[in-house]
């Protein structure tokens, strides 16, 4: 069964001895020049806060850090950690290093205007691109220079990790417009690794040697973190979406069919993140929460931590599923301090909840619900207990459901805390409990909200209801809105029954609540 003991998920992601940041990221990303001067951090910072974060992801820029080459400027890095610090939130520093989004627009304008001593990658056609090769040792060194002066002086501000919780390397790693470098190094070094012989010459071979080479890359920064200041470490990866072949997307970043190269170039990397923007987020999430397999020695091959997130009105909901289904490390939605009010508020809705079931003592399982309107409902077996989990515009009564307007999506965290007994925690969600016998048996007919049939059934539907009936049958014994204290105790709001349960079928919450329910159930008709 999944464990919903989050600190101890946490630990057993990470291979380091570092410490551990002592609870779940509750997340958001600044945009990308939000912290580009004190006045940006003094004006971003309180905000994120009062939000209901408690981590914020912050970009650590280099041609801001070493304008002149040699000569390194703490400025806001300094004042980054001191005001996380007064608002009494972690800090996950960014590193826009030799890459961003592929490209090396962060790098300083020294390194930039010197294309002899750094040179650019180039495609099989000899173009140069704004890319920074990583078959460069003068790439390297000048990178890893810098952002080893990085972690030193993150060191020295912040020794105990009180406030710098995790380290990003790089971000969005990737080749574009040709699936590998084409540079005379890269040729060199493909040619040197017999590649082509191994792997073939298409464009996902190339993909991989890419992989390994970013990976051997990265590594070498990893390793000197390791040294100056142990904390976990990791890669985001821009997502392979959309049809896009390799060069199309960024290339041989660390995307989950490249994990093997990922794990073999850059083992002191913790986790390879997704930065999920486009649709289908489930299966995003499916693809990086990779579980305990014995051929990993006995390690977690990779923990779901989402740093980046399209910030929208389904935020929330997404939180509370990545969380519920997955134990994720953490949940960042992107450009949050740019966000309107309507995106940001199911954020913070989501946050709130989460808080509070991250108090839960010993749960026996947990899943993530996660609904829309071409994805609507989800059928869980919970050792006989059949819960067919829903959107709650699947509900017949709500005009909201026709008329017209795409569903916002429907998410939850469902906790098992022992035999009958859960916790429903989200948004927009209803569920039915049934036995399996029942499941089987019950024709599933469509009630008003009053409990009565919404048309008359004909003869057919009256003869197979007829038949006999045989097992047993599940109630709500009890349905109660709540909040969790720190200490995991519950505290009561208010009951719900009657047209809340719709008489007792189910428990819900509407869309555009958010609210935390106390389920418990019993069992009768069985026939002794």
């Amino acid at each position: 069964m999944k464990c919903f003991l989050f600190i101890m998920a946490m630990m057993g992601v990470l291979t380091v001895s570092a410490q551990r940041p002592s609870s779940p990221i509750l997340g958001g990303e600044l945009s990308n020049s939000a912290a580009t001067s004190v006045a940006d951090i003094d004006e971003v910072m309180p905000r994120m806060k009062a939000l209901g974060l408690n981590t914020v992801l912050v970009p650590a820029y280099w041609e801001l850090m070493e304008p002149v080459e040699g000569q390194f400027d703490f400025t806001l890095i300094d004042h980054t950690i001191d005001v996380a610090r007064r608002e009494q939130l972690h800090v996950v520093f960014l590193w826009f290093g030799a890459w961003k989004n592929s490209m090396s627009c962060y790098a300083p304008a020294w390194f930039k205007q010197d294309t002899k001593r750094f040179p650019r990658a180039m495609t099989a056609e000899g173009k140069q691109m704004e890319i920074a090769s990583c078959f460069s040792d003068n790439v390297l060194q000048a990178d890893l220079k810098a952002f080893s002066a990085l972690m030193q002086h993150i060191h020295e501000k912040d020794p105990q990790r009180e406030v710098v919780v995790m380290m990003q390397i790089e971000n969005e790693i990737g080749m574009l417009e040709s699936a590998r470098d084409h540079s005379p190094l890269a040729e060199k070094a493909y040619k040197k690794e017999r590649w082509a012989e191994q792997y073939g010459t298409d464009e996902y071979a190339d993909e991989k040697f890419m992989a390994l080479s970013y990976a051997r890359y990265v590594e070498h920064l990893a390793k000197a973190a390791r040294e100056l200041h142990d904390m976990p470490l990791y890669v985001n990866a821009a997502m392979n979406s959309r049809g896009r072949r390799p060069g199309e997307y960024p290339s041989a970043g660390p995307l989950a069919h490249l994990i093997d190269f990922w794990h073999k170039g850059a083992p002191s990397i913790d986790l390879l993140a997704p930065d999920i923007y486009d649709t289908g987020f489930k299966s995003w999430c499916a693809q990086y929460a990779m579980p305990l397999r014995p051929q990993d020695g006995g390690k977690i091959k990779n923990r779901l931590f989402i740093p980046e997130s399209r910030c929208c009105e389904n935020s929330g909901v997404r939180a509370l599923y990545a969380f519920g289904e997955h134990q994720a490390l953490g949940f960042s939605p992107f450009a949050i301090d740019q966000a309107s009010t309507k995106e940001t508020e199911s954020v913070t809705q989501a946050y709130t909840l989460l808080r509070q079931v991250f108090n839960v003592k010993h749960p026996l399982n947990t899943w993530g619900l996660l609904f829309d309107q071409g994805d609507c409902d989800r059928i869980i077996d919970d050792d006989g207990v059949v819960m067919t989990c829903r959107h709650y515009f699947t509900l017949p009564w709500d005009p909201r459901a026709i008329d017209g307007t795409p569903w916002p999506e429907g998410g939850a965290i469902l906790i098992c805390l022992g035999k009958f007994d859960y916790l429903l925690a989200g948004s927009g969600v209803v569920i039915d409990f049934k036995t399996p016998t029942e499941k089987q048996q019950t024709e599933q007919k469509q009630l008003g909200e009053d409990g009565f049939a919404e048309a008359g059934g004909n003869e057919s539907k009256f003869k197979v209801q007829s038949l006999k009936f045989k097992g047993p049958r599940l109630g709500l014994l009890s349905v109660d809105e709540v909040t969790i204290a720190d200490d995991g105790t519950m505290q009561y709001i208010r009951r719900y029954n009657g047209d809340q349960t719709h008489q007792g079928r189910h428990a819900r919450i509407g869309v555009g609540e958010w609210k935390i329910l106390h389920i418990k159930l019993y069992e009768y008709g069985r026939m002794e």
